[in-house]
């Protein structure tokens, strides 16, 4: 029997905001935690590697999964589809580990509806739109058609995210969002076990809807 409840760690952010940096850091430092790998109809980018950074799979195939009821959740944004396999859910809570999801927030949204006492949303934040302008650009591997849609769909993400979502990191310096959302992390754990982590908390609260500063989003 597991010693600590699983979670559903659902980190969503505006592409460009570095959710899969800290969601990778995340699983690289703590022992019983797990990527969650996304299937996806989008083509791979750079390095990204099959298996690893998601499962790319035909428009076909991803619809039969949706079929056969495979997904936990699944959404289409910009144009391509994407969804979390529901086996990654279940072997997550059934092992008492920690499943991280590097989702969009229409994805995270179904999680948290599907999943209320296990999930933990945070929403990551870039510290001001001009600046994930910057990061988009700074990829020079999309067009610019590309990074004007994404830029327009950042300021309705942050909106829904600002509104739904649990907690609010901003992403400025990177290793200061790791250790918030860590923070997040386990004091959901110790309160789902009957415990208490003082430290965790007061980090975490900082970070709470409704108390976290994101007034440079907020024109």
């Amino acid at each position: 029997m597991a010693s600590r409840p699983g979670q559903l760690l659902v980190l969503t952010a505006p592409s460009g905001a570095g959710k899969t940096t800290l969601a990778r850091r995340f699983v690289e430092e703590t022992p019983d935690a797990g990527f969650s790998v996304s299937a996806t109809t989008r083509a791979p980018r750079g390095q990204e590697r099959d298996g690893v950074d998601y499962h790319f799979v035909a428009p076909e195939r991803f619809r039969e999964l949706v079929e056969r009821g495979a997904f936990a959740e699944w959404a289409e944004v910009h144009g391509q589809r994407y969804g979390t396999l529901r086996s990654t859910v279940e072997e997550a809570l059934a092992l008492g580990r920690v499943a991280v999801f590097d989702i969009d927030v229409q994805g995270g949204s179904a999680i948290q509806a599907a999943w209320p006492r296990d999930a933990v949303t945070v929403f990551v934040l870039p510290p001001s739109p001009a600046e994930l302008e910057r990061r988009l650009r700074g990829r020079s591997t999309d067009p610019e058609e590309a990074i004007q849609r994404r830029l327009a769909a950042a300021r309705v993400e942050v909106a829904r995210g600002v509104s739904e979502y649990a907690y609010l990191v901003v992403n400025d310096v990177l290793e200061e969002a790791l250790v918030r959302i860590r923070a997040i992390s386990a004091f959901e754990r110790a309160l789902r076990a009957g415990e208490r982590d003082p430290g965790a908390e007061a980090i975490a609260g900082a970070c709470r809807r409704g108390r976290a500063d994101v007034s440079a989003w907020a024109s």
